[in-house]
């Protein structure tokens, strides 16, 4: 206890006495605190001191909020905040009398061919970069290839196999590509590939790394999902609906595991298609100024699956459908070619999400190829299918 003691012959002083018995300080703790400061007590009760402090801290945290527009709290009521770099494209477009001129970038699945024959324990891919030009007034799409594709190395693999990407996109400011192999979700800076986040199959529970094809950023998350179908032999026999999952992801890398088999299934029920009959999912996107999921098959069948036939599947399908996915609605782009797929696809910025630029994939007996297209969400073509390379890419995004 602080103490005045007042002396004629000296001013004011205080002393502190620390003579306390263990009786003392229990008593102390039982009761309400007291300080004495001049010739006045000021007694604060402990229930009024947590309110106090309750307020201050609601008022800095309002502030805070206040004062940082850009975050956000994740989903699911729980208290992390973050900030979320909405930057799309990434490389500002350019006006020409041409049109606006977008850069984009193109990744290679190479499959078991990833294995570099140069450098021991390591896998490589191949990311190109172009000038995509839309032209509103005439509603036409050119292309201009800026540069040979430069090499993307790693020395992670699952099994032997590595580096087998199949889709690129912009997150959080970030350019993400997707292993299909081990999971790994690799961001690319420069010419090189750092990994981000390990995805697991199914539930997350197992060894087997997720075989990612599409991924979308929807409300501030990225959604990954696989081939949309049950896992099957190469001759058609069920293994599981681990491909029938879907990843949403968090800005920071936080993954939860969602079963959309039923999402699945309502897509390739709207053409009349059952178990064993399949539709393979290799690209599909959320438009938030639609509010609907966009879903390019890449191949489907009436019939059970099989490794061989499978590769003349292909379809030329369009499949939009709500939020819930109970209305799926069909249209169908151009003529179909039974040996090509559509890989992956984006919405030409700009255009409301009205004009799409997708790759398709070929493969048939051993030989590939890859061909880009555009065309408008109603089936209207606008770039006719065009070759790209002989190798197969199977990612198409706007850097």
């Amino acid at each position: 206890m602080i103490k005045n003691r007042n002396k004629k012959s000296e001013a004011p002083r205080r002393t502190i006495s620390f003579r306390m018995s263990l009786r003392d300080w229990r008593q102390a703790l039982n009761s309400s605190p007291s300080y004495r400061l001049s010739n006045g007590t000021l007694r604060f009760q402990t229930k009024f001191v947590a309110l106090i402090t309750i307020i201050g801290i609601a008022a800095l945290l309002y502030a805070y909020s206040e004062y940082n527009g850009n975050m956000t709290i994740l989903n699911d009521n729980k208290s992390k905040y973050w900030y979320y770099n909405n930057t799309y494209p990434l490389t500002p477009p350019k006006i020409s009398s041409d049109g606006i001129e977008f850069t984009i970038g193109l990744v290679a699945d190479l499959d078991v061919n990833s294995k570099s024959n140069k450098n021991k324990y390591t896998w490589i891919s191949y990311f190109m970069k172009g000038t995509l030009i839309w032209n509103a007034q005439d509603k036409s799409v050119t292309l201009r290839w800026l540069e040979n594709p430069f090499i993307l190395k790693s020395s992670y693999s699952l099994a032997g196999r590595g580096m087998e990407l199949s889709e690129l996109t912009v997150f959080n400011g970030k350019l993400l590509t997707f292993d299909d192999r081990t999971g790994i979700i690799y961001e690319i800076k420069g010419t090189s590939v750092i990994p981000w986040v390990l995805l697991m199959d199914g539930d997350g529970n197992v060894t087997k790394g997720f075989k990612s094809e599409w991924a979308t950023v929807k409300e501030d998350l990225l959604y990954v999902g696989s081939i949309g179908k049950e896992w099957t032999s190469s001759t058609g026999v069920f293994v599981n609906c681990n491909p029938m999952w879907v990843k949403v992801i968090h800005p920071m890398g936080e993954v939860k595991h969602v079963d959309w088999e039923n999402n699945y299934k309502k897509l390739r029920q709207t053409v009349n298609i059952q178990f064993p009959g399949y539709m393979i999912h290799e690209s599909g996107i959320w438009s938030s100024i639609h509010k609907k999921w966009f879903f390019l098959p890449r191949r489907s069948s009436q019939s059970s699956y099989d490794e061989h036939t499978d590769e003349y599947k292909g379809t030329n399908m369009l499949l939009i459908t709500d939020e819930n996915f109970n209305k799926v609605t069909v249209k169908y782009v151009g003529n179909l070619v039974p040996t090509r797929g559509f890989s992956s696809f984006k919405f030409i910025p700009f255009t409301d999400d009205t004009v799409i630029t997708a790759l398709k994939s070929e493969e048939v007996n051993g030989t590939l190829a890859t061909y880009i297209t555009a065309f408008t969400i109603d089936g209207q073509i606008l770039l006719p299918d065009t070759k790209v390379s002989d190798l197969k890419y199977e990612g198409i995004e706007f850097i």
